[in-house]
């Protein structure tokens, strides 16, 4: 199976990627879809260019997709790329969770692509979920928060056994998914077990008294 990967970089999409890799699937390439707008209803935004050094780090090809953000017509832009694209492959991969407006886009993008959709994260417990990313060795950091009861010091932090147990009384007491799946706060994942080297990132932390996240300036690769 060749498979491409709908990569933002995040802790959903990144396992998804190794989910597949452990399968024996071939993964041809992280595709990357950067919004050049200021919001969208498919895609994740900030911190999405740390796909490239996420991909050098697991010996997989990088592209990137730029869509205007714009409902629906994002994913004709990217439909268009998949289209177009020289790369051999036979399914899309993504890391949809609960979303169905997400899903459902991508099923019906790949039906008209011929392709198969797969979204093996779907409707995983939410608790679970981050449990198994601990546990596998996924190094995943909160990017950005935007709900109630994940103040300042959660931006940058890393998701782990330590913390994980506070982010789940937080999630009950203030009423937001612990796994963020409702926006209430994104990551990325600067390690994982496909990953040969660990990435670093550079960036300062903007916060506006409600919400707040990581203004990104540079990622590398560790040695």
């Amino acid at each position: 199976m060749r498979v491409v990967i709908l990569s933002s970089g995040g802790k959903d999409s990144t396992y998804s990627c190794w989910w597949a890799l452990m399968r024996g699937w071939d993964v041809v390439a992280n595709i990357t879809v950067d919004v050049q707008g200021e919001d969208s209803m498919m895609f994740q935004i900030p911190g999405t260019n740390i796909v490239e050094h996420q991909s050098k780090s697991s010996e997989i090809k990088s592209y990137k997709v730029c869509v205007t953000g714009i409902p629906d017509k994002e994913v004709d832009e990217l439909e268009s790329y998949l289209q177009n694209t020289d790369l051999e492959y036979d399914a899309v991969v993504t890391g949809a969770i609960r979303s169905d407006y997400q899903k459902t886009r991508i099923e019906r993008m790949c039906e008209r692509l011929g392709k198969i959709s797969f979204t093996p994260i779907w409707h995983n417990d939410s608790l679970s979920h981050l449990e198994s990313l601990c546990n596998e060795g996924f190094k995943v950091i909160i990017s950005s928060v935007s709900c109630e009861g994940l103040t300042k010091e959660w931006i940058g932090k890393e998701i782990n056994t330590d913390n994980l147990l506070h982010l789940k009384d937080l999630s009950k007491k203030y009423g937001f998914n612990v796994d963020g799946e409702g926006d209430e706060y994104e990551t990325i994942v600067i390690d994982a077990p496909h990953f040969k080297n660990e990435i670093h990132y550079e960036g300062k932390i903007h916060w506006d008294g409600v919400r707040g996240h990581i203004l990104f300036e540079t990622f590398s690769t560790l040695d």
